[in-house]
This record gives C-alpha cells, sequence and structure tokens, in this order.
C-alpha cells in the first residue's frame, strides 16, 4: 500500500490531504490538515505576494512537511492555484518553499486546474450533464460537460478574498456592497457565449469550500438528518434565504451562524454574492454540492490514471468496491451475493413491482452488508448500516443512501425497523418507502443464505408464484444443502413480507 500527500496551496486556504492508495484503482484518504493563509489577500493592487502572506504559508508548508515526515509518506504531490499562477515574484517564492520546505510546488495552468476540478466532480457524481462553478479565493471556475465529455470551461480572474477586498473598501453597508457584486458578477457572466448555448436540463454542480460552507449553514437550518456535504441538493428559495440573512450582517455576527467556518465569515458573503448572481442569471432552481474537487481529481488521475483521459463509468461501483477492499471483505462472496440478490430482485418482480432505481439500494445493501463485521460480529448488520450512512459513497443521492443502510439494517434474521429511527429521516424517504426496505432486506436476507458457505454454489435462481406459494428453484455446483436451509429460515419474514409461503427446491 502506498501513501501519498497532496498539497492544494490557494488563494484563501492551504490544505494537506494524506491518502492511502489501495489495489484495483482504490484510495481512501486517513488524515488531511487545513489552515488559512490568505495567500492572496491585497494582491489587486500590484500582483505581488505579501510578506506577511508568504511567512504564515510557510510556516504552515513546514507543518504539512512534519505531518507528511510522521506518517513516512511515499510521495508529496503540491500544487498551487491563482494567488501562486499571478504573483509577479512567483519564482522566489517557491524557490523558498523549496528550500525551507523540500518540496517544489507545481504550478497549474487554468485549464490543468479547471479539468482536475472536473475531474474530481465527474468521478465522484452520477450526474450525466452537469455545469460546474467552482468560487475559489483568487479565481471562479465554470465548467460544462455532457455524457462526461467537456464542452466549455471558463476560468475568471477573481474569487472570493479578490473580490471582497476590492468591494470592501468602498465603507458601503453589507447589503449594497452585495448588490454591487451580483451586478459586476453578472456584467462577467455576460461575456461568456456559451453561457447561453447550456441545455436547460443541466444540473448546477457547485464546488469549494464557500458551497461547502452554504450547504452546512443549510443543513443546521433544516435539521438534515445526515452530516453529508457531498451531493447534497438544495433549492434557489433555500439558498436566496441563507443569503438574505447573513449579508445584511457584521462580521461579528457572522461568525456566530453556526455551519459558517469562523475562517471564511469574511469571505462568504462575496462568494454567496455570486452564487446569486450565477442562479438568477442562469435561472437554475436547485444546486447541487460536491464534496470532491481538485484535490480528489488530483487522487483519482494517481490512482486511477486511465481517469486522465476517460473519467469512470460506475461510479457507485468504484466507492463500493474501494469500501469493500478498506474493510477486508471476502470480495468474491460479496460479489455473489449481490448478484443472487439481483436476480431475486428480477424474478419478484411480479410480486413487489418496485421500479428499477431500487436496484441500486439493493447494490449498496449487499455490497456492504458484511462490512459491519470489522465493529463487530453481532449486531453486523446494525454496524453496516451505520457503516453505509457515514462512508460518504459516491454515485448515490442520500435517499438511496438512507435505504440502502435500513435495508442492511433490516436484512439479519428476525430484525425490524425501529420507527421512531425511521421518522428521523422523513425528509428523505416516505411511508412507502417503510414497504420497500422490508422486501427488500428480506431479499438480500435470502441471497445471503444463498451464499452461506462463501462457496458460490448456488449459481442461478428461478422463481415460480404458484398460488399463495412461491417455489425458488435453485442452480448448484455441489452440495448447497446448508445454503438452502438457512434462506428457508427466511420463510416467515417472507411470508410477511411478500405474502405467500416460500419453498426452495
Amino acid at each position: 500500500m502506498e501513501k501519498i500527500a497532496i498539497i492544494d496551496l490557494g488563494s484563501n486556504n492551504a490544505r494537506l490531504v494524506l491518502v492511502n492508495i489501495l489495489e484495483g484503482g482504490s484510495f481512501v484518504v486517513f488524515d488531511e490538515l487545513k489552515e488559512s493563509v490568505r495567500l492572496g489577500q491585497d494582491m489587486e493592487r500590484d500582483g505581488f505576494l505579501k510578506p506577511a502572506r508568504v511567512v504564515q504559508t510557510i510556516k504552515t508548508l513546514k507543518m504539512f512537511r512534519k505531518l507528511c515526515d510522521a506518517y513516512k509518506v511515499d510521495k508529496i504531490i503540491a500544487v498551487g492555484t491563482a494567488a501562486v499562477r499571478r504573483a509577479k515574484n512567483q519564482k522566489g517564492f517557491l524557490e523558498e518553499v523549496y528550500a525551507t520546505c523540500g518540496f517544489k510546488i507545481r504550478v497549474l495552468s487554468a485549464e490543468e486546474e479547471a479539468r482536475l476540478i472536473y475531474h474530481g466532480v465527474i468521478n465522484s457524481m452520477d450526474i450525466p450533464k452537469g455545469l460546474i462553478f467552482e468560487i475559489g479565493g483568487g479565481s471562479t471556475k465554470l465548467v460544462y460537460y455532457n455524457r462526461r465529455n467537456v464542452l466549455a470551461y471558463e476560468t475568471l480572474p477573481f474569487g472570493a478574498i479578490t473580490l471582497t477586498d476590492l468591494f470592501g473598501s468602498d465603507g458601503l453597508r453589507p447589503e449594497v456592497q452585495a448588490q454591487h457584486i451580483e451586478e459586476f458578477f453578472t456584467e462577467q457572466l455576460e461575456r461568456i457565449p456559451w453561457l447561453k448555448e447550456v441545455d436547460p436540463d443541466v444540473r448546477l454542480i457547485g464546488v469549494g469550500g464557500s458551497f461547502r460552507n452554504v450547504g452546512k449553514i443549510s443543513r443546521k437550518v433544516r435539521k438534515y438528518p445526515l452530516e453529508m456535504c457531498h451531493n447534497y441538493v438544495m433549492t434557489a428559495d433555500e439558498f436566496t434565504s441563507i443569503y438574505d440573512m447573513i449579508k445584511v450582517l457584521d462580521l461579528d455576527k457572522k461568525k456566530k451562524i453556526k455551519g459558517l467556518s469562523s475562517g471564511r465569515a469574511d469571505i462568504l458573503p462575496c462568494a454567496m454574492a455570486l452564487i446569486r448572481s450565477f442562479l438568477s442569471y442562469m435561472s437554475y432552481d436547485q444546486l447541487t454540492i460536491s464534496g470532491s474537487g481538485l484535490r480528489e481529481g488530483i487522487m483519482y488521475n494517481y490512482a486511477v490514471p486511465s481517469t486522465v483521459e476517460k473519467p469512470i463509468s460506475d461510479v457507485l461501483g468504484h466507492s463500493l468496491n474501494t469500501l469493500v477492499r478498506y474493510f477486508d471483505a471476502n470480495i468474491p462472496h460479496v460479489e455473489h451475493v449481490s448478484n443472487l440478490a439481483t436476480q431475486l430482485f428480477k424474478q419478484l418482480r411480479v410480486l413487489h413491482k418496485f421500479p428499477r432505481q431500487y436496484l441500486k439500494v439493493l447494490r449498496v445493501a449487499s455490497m456492504l452488508h458484511d462490512s459491519g463485521m470489522r465493529m463487530k460480529f453481532y449486531g453486523k448488520h446494525k454496524h453496516a448500516g451505520y457503516i453505509i450512512l457515514n462512508a460518504n459513497l459516491s454515485g448515490i443521492s442520500h435517499r438511496d443512501i438512507v435505504l440502502s443502510a435500513f435495508v442492511a439494517t433490516v436484512a439479519q434474521k428476525n430484525d425490524d425497523t425501529n420507527y421512531n429511527e425511521w421518522l428521523k429521516y422523513r425528509d428523505l424517504i416516505s411511508e412507502n418507502d417503510f414497504d420497500a426496505v422490508k422486501k427488500l432486506g428480506c431479499i438480500l436476507r435470502i441471497a445471503e443464505s444463498l451464499d452461506r458457505s462463501m462457496g458460490s454454489l448456488v449459481v442461478g435462481l428461478n422463481c415460480d408464484v404458484l398460488g399463495d406459494s412461491v417455489i425458488m428453484k435453485t442452480e448448484v455446483e455441489g452440495d448447497a444443502s446448508l445454503e438452502i436451509k438457512d434462506a428457508l429460515s427466511a420463510g416467515p419474514e417472507f411470508r410477511r413480507s411478500f405474502g405467500k409461503n416460500l419453498e426452495i427446491l
């Protein structure tokens, strides 16, 4: 297993992410460190990185180096973005970093930065057509893609820090400054011709710390049941309500807002003004927040080199395989259980009548049904549900994550869903889903039993519905008596869920 460190030196923050590279192109973050360095602050006057900002950055990078050495990382990948890219004293700064910290920073071009942000998004979200909107400290990026191909991109030479510096010195009230920023950004958008050609069904995807902070505030306001940034969806009305609340506050009051990072309190109103302007200009009624961006793009490109040219085709599958390896599960077993569960879902469709979208839920629950054993064997299904809820899966909606967790939990023999626990997620799931979870949990329970000895002895299934019974005929390779006996023990649950007796031949 290889350990790598990724250092992202931006205009606002410096970030260190430490990553384990697993077999099969998988990777897992095992530590991180973030510091506000404000490297791009006050650059607009003369284009130079200011000495005080350089000193703070060098101090931070030395801390990063110390942590890398403590973990004995095999490789450090350090990149610089807008502030370093535009700095007139770039060369001297990079030489000082190398002399004091021992690593070289690769300065990304605007196109390289946009591409890496796109790679971070496209390999972690199942959104076929998207418009990525990333607000940095010193630049703002727009990337338009369709069918996993970039169609157009634009990098604007200003961000949350530069615009805060520019518009914050006129002594106007905060809400007036926000209005001026909105008007300024709208003028810049008018100069991008391809924006007018964007398909109306393209989804808006927000990337960067400002979007993550807005999402966190939104979840606090909504009392959202999941503490999950990636793939969080908020409406334009929800955003506008938060924006109208924040833009009129002074700095001290902003710092007291739950969910808002104190290190971002002074620049967030500017970033939100950009978002508000963009939502209005493009007539979007919602946005989806991505927890993945430039750093994740670097991770994907390193762990799966083919993603430099072609994105991962099965985003959810890659995410599931990463967790299966991370929890050291029996890969042939979980894949076989998933296959059997899929066969059962299709064979029993005449009874459950579920749309195909529920197959994704069943796939997640079946692939991770054994993950809970890494916590404890007893109650492993409950632990698996917890892992699914907190693993930050890619390529799947929050609603489907919650359903998958409940399916994995109720798959345990004689287990039942706590209705009070179910009610915690009522904003994401409905009463109709309760019945679906019971049926899918029963399917998973039977599929798991049909590979009880983990030997893939049951290779096929054929179900016939005859009167008040379901006759399940198995195709076996070897003695599958243990598997059939264990699966038959699910008979009472099958009867309750499907209203039929279960016979297995």
